[in-house]
Formats: C-alpha cells, structure tokens, sequence
C-alpha cells in the first residue's frame, strides 16, 4: 500500500470518532448510584448557586461604580455652584460698596446745598436790612419754595441712573 493510502487512513481514523463502549442501563436500584446522581444534583446546584452569586457581585460592584459616578458628577456641579455664587457674591458686595459712596457723595452734595441756602437766604435778609428796595425783592424770593425734596429726588434718580 502506497505511503500517500495509508497516511489518509490514519488520518480518517483520527478524525473519526471512536465507537463508545456500550453500556447496559441499570435501573437505579443501588444506593451507590443514587448517591453519585444526587452529587452530580449537588454540584449542579452549587454551580449555579456561584454563578448567580458571581452575577449578583458583579452587578453590585458596576452598581457601586455607577453611584461613585453620580455622586462625583454631584459634587463637582456643587463646586461650580460654590464659585458662581462667590463670584456673583464679590460683584455684589462691588455694587453696593460703588452704591454706598455715591450715596454718601449725594448726601454731601445735599448738606452743602443747604448750607449754602442757608447762607442767601442770611445774605439777602442782611441786604433788607440796608436797603428799603429790596424789601420787596426779599418778599418775593421768601415765597418761592426751597423744595429740597426735588433735590433729594434728584439725588436718587441720580444714584438709580449711574448704576
């Protein structure tokens, strides 16, 4: 027999699966076998006891994972709220702090003016005193009003306008 017959022979022999030994079928009348089937049961079941185990722990642990996630996403938008808040914070503390000197400017502007009422009215009375002329000028400026409510006014618009 040439070397090429022989080698695809053995070659389907190989390949081939082998006849298995027949075995007769006892009906489970021994102990020994209904011991060896209800620890193959056992094991069957313990198998599947760690599986789902084996689940269950990776479920939990990507669960876990994902509140790690949750929670860092959490914190880092309450640390971007934290410097949006002291940020609009400082350029509210700015505001006033420009708000309080610009009051404080009216405020002074407002006792200068009265002050310096105060001094023409004092100027024109002395003037009254010297001269029978402008007795009547004095009557006519004593009944226009010094309203320093329109100037008080005035100052709020003022300071309501520059911010």
């Amino acid at each position: 027999m040439p070397a090429f017959h022989f080698n695809r022979l053995l070659n389907n022999l190989q390949n081939s699966p082998l006849p298995q030994p027949v075995r007769e079928f006892t009906p489970p009348s021994s102990s020994l076998s209904n011991k060896s089937t209800s620890d193959e049961s056992e094991e069957n079941q313990l198998s599947i006891i760690d599986e789902r185990k084996q689940r269950r722990m990776i479920s939990n642990r990507e669960s876990a994972r994902r509140s790690r996630m949750r929670k860092q996403k959490h914190l880092d938008e309450l640390w971007t709220q934290v410097v949006r808040l002291r940020n609009e914070n400082s350029n509210l503390i700015d505001r006033l702090k420009h708000e309080s000197e610009c009051h404080d400017r009216v405020l002074q502007e407002n006792a200068r003016l009265k002050e310096e009422a105060s001094d023409l009215r004092q100027m024109l009375t002395d003037l009254q005193i010297g001269s029978p002329y402008t007795a009547t000028v004095l009557k006519d400026l004593e009944e226009v009003p010094c309203n320093t409510a329109h100037l008080s006014a005035e100052s709020s618009n003022q300071s309501v306008t520059s911010s």
